[in-house]
């Protein structure tokens, strides 16, 4: 008889889930990974040469472009699974290391080689990983 009292509701679940913060790694992570990548673009692009206005502009947008796509795919990573988030990542790093490529004017079919050999692996390490990992 006493049963219903005893249930959680709904309230107190779509609360909780209001109120939800996130780490400091969630956004650390992103915000390290985008700086590095940023500036990496733009000493690539420099050539040993002057820096210029357009280099750093390039690192800025690079670096916070993957930045803020980092911190997408860790807000959606757990509702997706294993296999496609294993490839999410693997498209995301395959898209980041055939850009850095392609800023070294290397043909197309080198940057697009390399990244998808890049992605592939990243793919493969990724669902072991999470393949192993859950519960």
């Amino acid at each position: 008889m006493a049963t219903h009292a005893a249930m959680p509701g709904r309230r107190g679940s779509r609360a909780h889930a209001r109120t939800r913060h996130h780490t400091p790694l969630a956004w650390a992570l992103p915000l390290v990974l985008g700086v590095a990548y940023g500036f990496y673009a733009a000493f690539i692009r420099r050539d040993g040469g002057p820096s210029t206005g357009g280099q750093v502009l390039l690192g800025l947008v690079s670096g916070v472009a993957l930045a803020v796509l980092c911190f997408a795919v860790g807000r959606i990573q757990r509702s997706l699974p294993r296999e496609l988030r294993a490839a999410v990542y693997g498209a995301l790093t395959a898209c980041a290391i055939g850009f850095l490529v392609s800023l070294t004017d290397t043909s197309v079919l080198r940057s697009t080689v390399l990244g998808l050999v890049v992605g592939a692996g990243v793919l493969c390490v990724s669902f072991y990983v999470f393949y192993t990992r859950e519960t």
